[in-house]
Order: structure tokens, then sequence, then C-alpha cells
């Protein structure tokens, strides 16, 4: 029997099925969804959970003249399948191939690009704002946001603006308790008494479908009902409702897996103006039972076995040496365990950084503070304010979303707060919105912050217990996702002199001047080079600010021709502060710079990105060959 999807490429063909057909749909596209993701690893849960409100939506709003705008972006599989783009799933976060994330550039259904938490409320608003000034009052714009991206600021600051200008707006809060871990703080537990309240939402459910029947009686009657709500609900419900009191009408919570019902709500809420939240109930890695069972090993697992669910883990980088994340959280514990004013923070990743480490056996001690970036650098600051040393874990491409909060909270205070910058450089299949590029560039800039880069796992341990030693100030470690290249190391830790570098290698034909774990990269070149009688100097600089002068003046007097390397973006990055201080020291020399060129890099695996932009080993070689001709 043929499968219904085989004959839907884009939501018009949708529209043709009977609405008693759209489960099978449904049940396809997770098939689809499961198949492809077990053999080309990407984000699984969360699409996976919203399969059915994606067909529902697709179904009944006019897409892509509506706007449909999704938070995050990693849900959206479905909504790829169903939009052209079903032939091409297999190229899912591949090199070359369709983004993980919605991306404007890629299909006119992608209304906005994402990839971060908490934007689609404030973009939907925007979008929905311009409609009514160009007068396209038949344009309907949507948002998707789960209740993770809830506890991010910006979602608020959107809802509280669009329910203040009273602009017709769908906003749909994805509740499944999950964001990678599991959701924490006072709106969880809000969401949760919502789900419960069922009393005063059947209540106003069924009186507004009984008075739909009576015309414009009943119409009046809806409207006093819409004016009294808040009455009716201090009865039944004994609370107010947050969104309501910011000027969204509220329906729900409603089922999240009942496709048909979906799309019946929403062709009423289609005809209903102004500020609208829809909260719907759905379970993260619905149809998959051991997504279903543990939902934050199956956000992102890789590889896996359809039929047995055994999950294949395959090593990020390297054959051997440990995650820098795993690094991290075990060194953060060891370093507590001496240290009683540590404490950890970070927004929502206790796995995916490895606090969770430090929260199994000091929970009092770790804070997990929700997908919300500038609260947990600031209140970072009001711990280290008090005496403790914070050290605060936020993914490079997230802290960007903190940076006032780090120059005006933290650094014009000279506050010793200790920034855990993980994915730091090019992180592979996610693509633009998650690497780590820009951190370089924007940290070297602040005044009072030590920026640093550890060459190996062992270094990043030193330099974290560095970092906790009395009259630090600010200090910055950034480091790679991704496997390290040493197996083991001692458990005693070794004090790094802040801006002192490391000579790695002797030679005279050229200078290598390294930052972070490109430097490893140098270390296969120079093997390479050796083979060919070509002899390349090698220093770890190990920190940006302060750049350690003396390295810079031995090279500036003995080589003539120098290269430097890092995992960022060249402009204003490690290369720029090269040149910055040979420039002021009046020294011309010839010098290349290698890393990630002035443009966004899309995704692919991190050795075809390495490859693609010049720093990996080859890339070395060349750059080496070429400057000595």
């Amino acid at each position: 029997m043929a499968k219904l999807l085989e004959n839907i490429d884009y939501p018009s063909d949708l529209k043709k099925v009977k609405e008693r057909d759209l489960p099978k749909v449904c049940a396809e596209i997770r098939e689809l969804i499961i198949q492809e993701a077990s053999c080309n690893p990407g984000h699984f849960g969360a699409s996976m959970g919203v399969v059915e409100l994606t067909v529902a939506l697709h179904y009944v709003y006019n897409t892509p003249y509506d706007k449909l705008i999704w938070d995050v972006g990693h849900q959206a599989y479905g909504h790829k399948i169903l939009t052209g783009r079903r032939k091409q799933f297999h190229t899912n976060r591949r090199y070359k191939g369709i983004s993980g994330f919605p991306n404007m550039s890629e299909s006119e259904y992608d209304a906005f690009g994402v990839g971060h938490s908490s934007t689609s409320i404030s973009a939907a608003l925007g979008i929905s704002i311009a409609a009514a000034l160009n007068r396209e009052k038949d344009r309907k714009v949507i948002a998707v946001i789960g209740d993770g991206s809830m506890t991010g600021g910006l979602a608020f600051e959107g809802l509280n603006n669009a329910g203040g200008v009273s602009a017709d707006l769908l906003v749909i809060l994805n509740d499944n308790n999950m964001s990678i871990d599991p959701n924490v703080g006072g709106i969880s537990r809000y969401f949760v008494r919502m789900q419960t309240s069922r009393a005063y939402n059947n209540l106003r459910s069924g009186v507004w479908q009984i008075l739909k029947h009576f015309k414009a009686a009943g119409r009046k009657m809806q409207s006093l009902l819409r004016r009294h709500q808040h009455a009716v609900k201090s009865i039944v419900f004994n609370d107010s409702n947050l969104f309501e009191a910011l000027g969204f009408r509220y329906f729900g919570p409603v089922d999240g897996h009942d496709v048909v019902a979906l799309t019946r709500i929403f062709h009423d809420l289609k005809d209903i103006p102004g500020p609208k939240l829809l909260h719907v109930l759905t379970k993260k890695g619905k149809g998959f039972t051991p997504a279903e069972n543990d939902a934050t090993t199956w956000h992102a697992p890789g590889k896996f076995d359809v039929v047995t669910g055994e999950i294949f883990n395959e090593p990020d980088c390297s054959p051997k040496g440990s995650k820098y994340q795993f690094v991290f959280g075990q060194t953060l514990l060891e370093l507590a365990r001496k240290n009683a004013n540590i404490v950890g923070i970070t927004p929502a990743m206790p796995s995916g950084c490895s606090l969770n480490i430090m929260m199994e056996e000091m929970p009092e001690r770790a804070f997990d503070v929700g997908i919300a970036e500038p609260h947990a650098v600031t209140f970072a600051a009001g711990l280290a304010v008090s005496g403790k040393i914070p050290f605060v874990n936020i993914y490079s491409s997230f802290i960007q979303r903190s940076y006032d909060q780090i120059i005006h909270d933290v650094a014009l205070q000279k506050l010793n707060v200790v920034f855990c910058m993980d994915r730091g450089g090019l992180v592979g299949p996610d693509g633009a919105t998650h690497h780590g590029v820009f951190d370089l560039s924007f940290m070297r800039n602040i005044p009072n912050m030590t920026v640093s880069a550890p060459m190996d796992e062992l270094e990043l341990r030193n330099l974290m217990y560095t970092a906790q030693l009395p009259n630090k100030g600010p200090f910055a470690i950034r480091y790679p996702r991704g496997n390290g290249v040493i197996d083991e190391w001692e458990t005693d830790f070794t004090e790094i002199t802040v801006g002192k570098g490391r000579k790695m290698a002797e030679g005279n034909s050229a200078a290598i001047l390294s930052i972070g774990h490109p430097g490893n990269f140098v270390t296969e070149a120079i093997k390479i080079l050796a083979t060919e009688k070509i002899s390349v100097a090698h220093y770890d600089m190990r920190f940006v600010v302060p750049i350690d002068k003396e390295i810079l003046k031995e090279v500036a007097k003995r080589f003539d021709h120098i290269i430097t390397i890092e995992d960022g973006l060249i402009s204003g990055g490690f290369g720029s502060a090269v040149l910055e201080y040979f420039a002021s020291e009046g020294l011309a020399k010839s010098i290349v710079r290698l890393g990630v060129p002035d443009r966004f890099v899309e995704q692919g695996t991190q050795q075809e990105l390495y490859h693609e932009c010049g720093f990996d080993a080859d890339g070395i070689c060349k750059a080496v060959r070429n400057i000595l001709m």
C-alpha cells in the first residue's frame, strides 16, 4: 500500500488529505524521522514530540503566506519534511546539505532563522506588526515555543510587548516539561499547576462552544464571559493566569498528539483576533519508546538501532582522549571539594556541560538557572560580590547573549567570575547558529578580562585551577566540543602563570603561534613538514589576554615568517592581537593568519570545516610552504 507521505511535497499537497487520514501522515513522518536520524544523527526527541502539531498547523494555515516561527528550531524536522525537503532530508546537518534548523535562505517556508532559544515571540510580533502596517489583514502569524524556552527573559519581553499592543498573534506553548534536561524554576512549576486546573479550562471551553451556536446573542455572551473570566477563574482556579495578565487570551491545555482535534482548534483560533496563547501538552520523543522514557539522552542521541534502541557511541574528534565537557565536570568537582567558595552555574545545560557531576554530590552549590544566560552572569556576579567563586559554564555561541552583563556586571567591577566557554570554535553539524567562533574576538576587547584557551585536557584542568586562585579577577577559559588527546592525567594541579605561553617545538624556517586545540594540528603538520626538511618552531600561547610579549619578542627577533592559528574568527581574534603587538613595536613581519574567515560557516563535521577553513594539518602545511616560497 502506497504511503500518503510519498505524495506530499508541500502543504498544498497535505491539504488534499482527508482529515481522518492525518494520523497516518503523522505516523509516516515519525517513521521517516526515525529511519533518517538513526543513521544520520541529529536532534531527535523534540521533532518527534511535535509531529501532530506540525501537521495540524500546515493543514489549517496558509503557509508560507501565513508565517510559522519555530523557537530554537530543533523541533522543525517534520516542518522541513512537509515543506519541499522530504527528498533532501537525508542530507540534514551534513556538509553542503540542509540545515538542522529553520533557515530563511533555504526555504520560503522558514519564516525566520532560529537556533538560539526564546526568540520566536519577539520575531513573530515584528512580523505581525509589519503585516498590519502593510494592511495584510488576512496574514496569520504563529510562534511555536517550548516550555523550556519560556525560562528565557526574551520570551517574556515579547509577551509583554505583544499583549500591550494587542497584536494579532498566536503563541503556541509546547509544554513537555523538557528543554534538553528537565525544566527548572518557578515557571516550570506554574505550567504544572496550569495543566492541573482542568476545572476552569473545561468550564470555559464548554461554555464557549455552547455560545457559538447562538449567533448574535451568543457573541454578546462570549464577550461578557471574556470580560469577566478573571472573576470566574478566581472561584474555580483560585489564581490568576500569567498570560492573560499580560494581555493574551489563554486556551488550553489541550492534547498535542490528537491531530484531528488540533486542526479544529486552529480553525476556531483563526477567527479570534488579538494576542492568543494555546497551551499544548506533548511528550518529547513521542512514538519511539526509548526516547519517551529518557528524553535527555534522546535529545540528540547519535546513531542508534531503530529496533532495539541501542545507541552507537562514536567519538567526536579523536579515537583517544576524554571529552572536554567531562574533564570540566570532573575537575570542577575536585576543585570544589578543596575550595568551599566554588559554585557552579549553567543555563539549562547540566548534562551537556557535565555540571551534573557536581550537582549529584553538591546540589546546594551547583545551579541550573534555566535558559537565561544574562541572568546566569549577573547571578554569578552577585555570588562573587559575596566572596564566592562562580564557574559559569555557557556554550560559546550562547554566551553572546550575555555580553552586556559580562562587561557591566563582572568586568567593570573586577569580580572573580570564571567563564568556562564550552563548544568554542567550529562545533560541526549544528552549523552557523552554534559555532562558537566569536568569543576570542569579543572577550579580548573587555578590560580586566583574562582570556585563555587550553591546547589539551591537562591545560584545561590547570587553567581552571589557576582561575580560582586569589585575586584572578574575571577569567575566561575557552575549549572545544569533542574529545581531546590525553587518556590520563595526574590528579595534582599546577598553577599556570597568567599571560605565559610555552614553546612546543624548536625550528628555524618559520614560527607557528597557536591558541587552543588547533595546536594539536600543528603537531601533526610539523611531522609532515619534517619529511620535507622544513623545520618549524611552535609556540602554544595559552593566553590571548594578556598575550605573552616575551614570546612575541623572541619570535620577532628569530623569524621572518610567522603563522598564527586559531579556531575562531580571524577578524579581531588572536592573530589580530599578534599583528597589533608587532605594529605597536614597529616590527614589520610576514604574518599569515589562519582561522575562520569573516563569514558564517554552515554545517559539516568538524574535520570537514577545519579543512574548509584551512587550518587542519594539511592547511597548515600548505600555508608554511607558501610563506617560505
